[in-house]
């Protein structure tokens, strides 16, 4: 399959309208995550992970304690595409409803 064409900046503005809390900064989809603690954070990775690999579509992220940084971008396409957009629509989901 191949991978989608990166989108222009008006694009990806507004895409972001339906993604709260996510912003485009230094060339990728931005979110820092906050749970009550380590297990709920990385039971959050966790569930995204099996989306993730579904998608062939990784993350960039880190995790300390509670807090789980999130960049995403398709490196082989040189920017944000229709990937990154639909993996922060999971972690969006996954967050808001815990399944």
């Amino acid at each position: 399959m191949p991978r989608p064409a990166p989108l222009s900046p008006g694009e990806i503005a507004d895409r972001l309208a339906s993604l709260p809390g996510w912003t485009f900064t230094e060339g990728a989809l931005r979110r820092e995550l906050v749970f009550a603690d380590f297990p709920e954070a990385f039971a959050f990775m966790t569930r995204v992970a099996l989306a993730a690999e579904k998608m062939g579509h990784h993350p960039e992220w880190t995790n300390v304690w509670s807090r789980v940084s999130v960049a995403l971008t398709t490196h082989d396409a040189g920017g944000v595409t229709e990937l990154d957009f639909q993996l922060a629509g999971v972690m969006h989901r996954l967050m808001r409803n815990g399944d």
